[in-house]
């Protein structure tokens, strides 16, 4: 090999890592905090719904704004949309592992890390395309997928580890000098030029913000409000729940921006997204199946270590060692599959991944009872995770193949809108049907158990109207024996939470197993060719 080629190489990998390195980050904080939910609410002094917000609201500012953002490096360039992201997604985690509250980590994480990464994410799809000729794309964009998936399975394990051994503010301090290594390495990298006369559309991006914005927060509230009937205490608009009008409202208005998009193409006026893309079956299959995989992933990655870290008491480290099942077999599976089988159908392969998804949920709310261990997840996490692996093997190829080389950016955009959207639904939804059903099981026991006293449960249906916290049985004793309850009255509701999680959690995994199986109805368009394999052959027959 000469010395031009070797540094061609040379330079192809820099690139490849540095790219990597960016998806890495981007993934790994939707899942290492999760093992650290109750450590970090009793440390800030918030409740598991408060971390339930803060996580709902950094995917929904993803979701919201990533469309937004994949424009933005049109217009600015995909490389400078790289260098600026990181720069505030690095100024966020920096907030986060200060922060001293609720309101600050909500700031740093939720916002500016947030607002970093809707610069950081579309950008990498489009920077892989301008960097890598067409037959390599595939394997660029499965590493770099990889990369994504590394991270997704070492987050609960890192964030358990620090958490434990450290503090789980090493975390986000850590993530700030990873950022720091990317932007050093990012000079090799090629640009996109800036387009010219693209402008933003501030018009279009207010309201597809906004009525993604209503959507997820009507989801999120769902659980103390009510979904249609209000819950007692809960406001209401018109006689129903402000939940449904949100959601509705959301509908509305998302109508209102495809509609004004398509307005400006045809006076040929720059838009956030051409609406005549959604048409391409096999990018609208690929989007929906990355959004169902990440709604699913979410709320799977937020309920079952509540069940390890709350219900059964297990420290950060000791919830993250429980969850490698998933996350072992999901870097396995999303490294394995292009390695192993290169031409294997991406259809077949996100068909079955979704199959291997609902077993393991079902499987899990099978074993899910009062009294069992932490080794009952084990058999469904790797279930689970061998059907995400498989997933994130095919699906970014999948969508970025859809169409031609110069909407690479919008079809960043469109893509991690749905992850983002998916993750944010999914973290809502969950926490909602579990906190829902927990506390219609734990309002029903209380009622019917002697050893409980009519005037305690009125207490409870007032003061707990909201909805009952998910929260640990030493948690629960300690604030009853503090109000001076009886023994015999503590052992009873006790039991009762005891019972009523075990609900909350099935009935929270049952509607994730659900979603799961409606998701097959959605990837008919998925391709059973390999994108690429074409433009190999086509090379290999060329003289």
């Amino acid at each position: 090999m000469s010395d031009v080629a070797e540094r061609q190489v040379g330079a192809t990998g820099v690139v490849l890592l540095t790219l990597a390195m960016g998806q890495f980050v981007m993934a790994l904080d939707t899942t290492v905090m999760n093992t650290a939910i109750a450590t970090v609410a009793s440390d800030l002094g918030t409740t598991v719904t408060g971390i339930q917000t803060a996580i709902t609201l950094y995917t929904l500012v993803m979701a919201s704004l990533m469309i937004t953002g994949g424009k933005i490096g049109e217009i600015i360039g995909r490389k400078r949309a790289f260098t600026i992201g990181c720069v505030v997604y690095s100024c966020g985690s920096l907030t986060t592992a200060l922060a001293p509250n609720l309101t600050v980590l909500i700031i740093g994480w939720s916002f500016l890390e947030g607002l970093g990464a809707v610069l950081i994410m579309p950008a990498i799809v489009a920077l892989v395309a301008s960097n890598f000729g067409k037959p390599e794309r595939p394997r660029a964009y499965g590493l770099v997928a990889a990369a994504g998936a590394i991270a997704a399975a070492l987050g609960p394990l890192i964030g358990g580890a620090f958490t434990t051994y450290a503090s789980w503010r090493w975390v986000f301090a850590g993530e700030v000098l990873i950022v720091v290594v990317i932007l050093l390495l990012a000079r090799r990298v090629n640009d996109t030029p800036a387009a010219e006369g693209v402008r933003l559309d501030l018009v279009g991006t207010v309201l597809s913000a906004l009525g993604l914005t209503l959507i997820v927060m009507g989801i999120l509230l769902s659980g103390s409000w009510g979904f249609v009937q209000p819950k007692p205490n809960a406001p209401e608009w018109l006689g129903l729940s402000p939940v449904i009008w949100l959601i509705l409202g959301g509908g509305v208005v998302l109508a209102l921006f495809m509609a004004w998009e398509n307005r400006r193409i045809a006076r040929g006026e720059g838009a956030l997204i051409d609406p005549a893309m959604l048409r391409n079956l096999q990018l609208r299959s690929g989007v929906t199946s990355f959004l169902f995989m990440y709604l699913v992933q979410a709320g799977t990655f937020f309920v079952v270590p509540l069940f390890l870290s709350v219900a059964l008491g297990l420290s950060a480290i000791e919830t993250g060692v429980r969850l490698l099942p998933l996350s072992l077999t999901l870097l396995i599976f999303a490294i394995g599959i292009p390695k192993l089988r290169p031409d294997a159908s991406p259809r077949r392969v996100v068909n079955a991944g979704f199959v291997a998804l609902f077993t393991g949920l079902v499987l899990l709310v099978a074993l899910l009872e009062v009294g069992a261990g932490p080794e009952i997840v084990t058999w469904p996490l790797l279930l689970a995770g061998s059907g995400l692996g498989a997933m994130a093997s095919q699906l970014g190829s999948v969508t970025v193949s859809a169409v031609p080389d110069e909407q690479s950016g919008e079809v960043g955009g469109l893509q991690n809108t749905g992850t983002q959207l998916g993750a944010s639904i999914g973290t809502a939804l969950a926490g909602a049907v579990l906190i829902s059903a927990l506390s219609a099981s734990f309002f029903a026991i209380i009622h019917d158990n002697p050893e409980i006293p009519a005037t305690l449960e009125s207490q409870a249906q007032v003061q707990l109207a909201d909805g009952v916290p998910f929260v640990s049985d030493a948690d629960l004793r300690a604030a009853l024996t503090a109000a001076n309850v009886p023994p015999a009255t503590i052992d009873a509701v006790s039991e009762a939470n005891a019972d009523s999680q075990i609900q909350g959690l099935r009935a929270a995994i049952s509607i994730l197993a659900l979603i799961t199986l409606l998701a097959l109805v959605f990837t008919r368009g998925i391709p059973t060719i390999q994108p690429g394999t074409q433009t190999k052959q086509d090379s290999q027959r060329a003289p």
